[in-house]
Formats: C-alpha cells, sequence, structure tokens
C-alpha cells in the first residue's frame, strides 16, 4: 500500500504507511512523516543549508538501525545534494534546504536527522560551536547546573548561548558563530571553554574522554566541533519510547525543571501554540571566535567565580 502526501508543495510517497515505527506508542511511519512535515513551519530555519546525517530505522525502532551519509541515487530531484570532501574521496549529502526534505527522509525511514555544524557553501567554517552535557548517572541536576554555568560565563562575556534538549540524556548547549573562525580552532576555544568549567567543579564535570575516568561526573564533550561530525537537529525524533523530541528551550525551561525527553511528539505541538521557538534569533546571533578569545583573555582567572 502507498499513500501520497503533498508537503509544502512537494508530493511524497508513502510506502507502508501503517508500518509500526514506534510500536509501543502506536506512532507510525505516516505519523512521522506528518510530524517532519508540521513540525517544518518551526523548524526549517533551523535546519536550511546544513549536510544531512540519517540514522534510519526502516523497520522502526524495534529493531537495529544505522547510519548514512550518502544521497542515494533514487531520491528525488528537488532532494539538495552537496558533494563534500573526506579523507580519500566525498560524500554526497542531503542538504535541509527544502522544508519538504526531512518529511521525505522520514518515508525512507530515517527518524533522527543529525546536522552539520557548519553550512554547506563553508563546510570548514562552523556557525555553532556545541557543548554536549553528558551525564554519567541519573542526577540530571548536575547537568543542569553546568549548563548555568555556561550560561553564566557566556553572559559574562556579553555573548548569548542557546540550550536544547538532546531528546536521550541530556543538553546541547550552542554558541552561534559568524564562520570566522575553521574548526580547528573552534574546537580549541571550545576545549578552553569547557577546562575552565571544570576546573572551578571538578567534582562535578570533567572534560576526560574515557568512561572510566569520568565517575559520576558530567562530561563536558566539546569532540563535536569538527568537520564531519553533527548534532541532533533541532526538533529531531529520537528512536526511543514515545518519540522525544530534541527540543530549543529557553533558560527559564532549561534551568527549571525540563528534563531530556520531556517534550515528545505527543505535547510538541501543545508547547510551540503557547511559545515562540526559542531560537528564533539563532541565526542573527554569530560572534567570531576571535572575540570570544579576547574577552576570555580580559576575563582572566578573576572572572573564575562566575562558572564556580
Amino acid at each position: 500500500m502507498t499513500e501520497t502526501m503533498e508537503v509544502h508543495g512537494k508530493q511524497i510517497e508513502i510506502s507502508h504507511p501503517d508500518k509500526p515505527y514506534f510500536p509501543d506508542d502506536g506512532i507510525t511511519k505516516r505519523d512521522l512523516v506528518a510530524y517532519y512535515a508540521r513540525i517544518a513551519e518551526t523548524a526549517a530555519p533551523l535546519w536550511q543549508g546544513r549536510a544531512v546525517t540519517m540514522q534510519r530505522f526502516p523497520d522502526g525502532i524495534g529493531a537495529e538501525g544505522f547510519f548514512h551519509k550518502n544521497a542515494p541515487d533514487h531520491f528525488p530531484g528537488w532532494v539538495r545534494r552537496a558533494e563534500l570532501p573526506k579523507e580519500g574521496g566525498s560524500v554526497s549529502y542531503v542538504v535541509a534546504d527544502h522544508p519538504a526534505t526531512l518529511a521525505f527522509l522520514a518515508t525512507q525511514g530515517t527518524i533522527t536527522p543529525h546536522l552539520s555544524l557548519a553550512r554547506v557553501d563553508r563546510p570548514d567554517h562552523p556557525d555553532r560551536m556545541i557543548f554536549d552535557l553528558d551525564p554519567s548517572d541519573r542526577d540530571f541536576g548536575k547537568v543542569r547546573r553546568a549548563a548555568r554555568h555556561l550560561k553564566d560565563l557566556f553572559e559574562a562575556l556579553d555573548l548569548t548561548a542557546y540550550v536544547q534538549t538532546t531528546g536521550s540524556r541530556g543538553f546541547h548547549v550552542i554558541l552561534p558563530l559568524d564562520r570566522s573562525a575553521g574548526f580547528d580552532r573552534v574546537r580549541a576555544l571550545a576545549r578552553r571553554i569547557a577546562d575552565r568549567l571544570a576546573a572551578a567543579e571538578p567534582d562535578s564535570f570533567t572534560t576526560e574522554q574515557r568512561k572510566a575516568g569520568r565517575g559520576d561526573r558530567v562530561f563536558l564533550d566539546t569532540l563535536r566541533n569538527a568537520y564531519g561530525q553533527t548534532g541532533v537537529a533541532p526538533y529531531g525524533v529520537r528512536a526511543k519510547p514515545r518519540a522525544p523530541i530534541a527540543t530549543p528551550l529557553d533558560w527559564d525551561e532549561a534551568l527549571g525543571r525540563t528534563g531530556p525527553q520531556d517534550y515528545h511528539m505527543g505535547n510538541i505541538f501543545r508547547r510551540l501554540a503557547q511559545k515562540e521557538d526559542p531560537w528564533r534569533g539563532i541565526a542573527q546571533a554569530g560572534v567570531a571566535a576571535e572575540t570570544v578569545e579576547a574577552r576570555l583573555d580580559a576575563l582572566g582567572t578573576e572572572g573564575r567565580d562566575v562558572v564556580g
């Protein structure tokens, strides 16, 4: 059985629309396509121009999924591709340029899209610096405290950071950039910021990559700040029970009681009916890495108390 759904002017065919993608929650393939078609009005500006890595579950979350980067030849012509270099060759990525793109990818079993941190026209120059706050135990209060300290530090630097749930275990904190610096410089700067936070509260936070060395501390992961790395798409669905959503938050929510899986396909549109997207100004907020470095230098060690 095949159905056709019109999504932002594109005709999208959905084969086996009743296939259960989240069997315990009654969410079908049709439901997932319809979700991405509807969320695009809010999320498309946050996706545009970015290479997509598809996390696909063609048989739903009850079966093993896989990551897929190369766009197959059978994808329709209106789905934009970008040929980006990799070691020893190149990858033809889907680009999230059209509001219907992620809805189409859902017909191919893509439950979770992951987006590049740089736009494809300048793939070596990110416009998002990402801090992945990854808990080592069930105490989410430590993740919330890490997010608060990052927010306080950026405010001390007269910068605006953004936060979202991952839809999984933690938070992502994002500092928008103006694309003047390459990944190497951005990654070094992110690590400098994370090291400062870890030094301020060494019993709670760590930059230790080895899980065995983290104990019960929150891992301040800056490793995604590299060419070819990704972050879960804002408003992307995670392949977990209840279909949780990676949801942009305002800081009052993030520092209140909101958990990483509190928003899901069953309640996200009710939330958006009551609150504007907290990331709506992120594209205009980019700052130069050089500026961040200079302000950190000026803050010096005397500013440690803003994260301690």
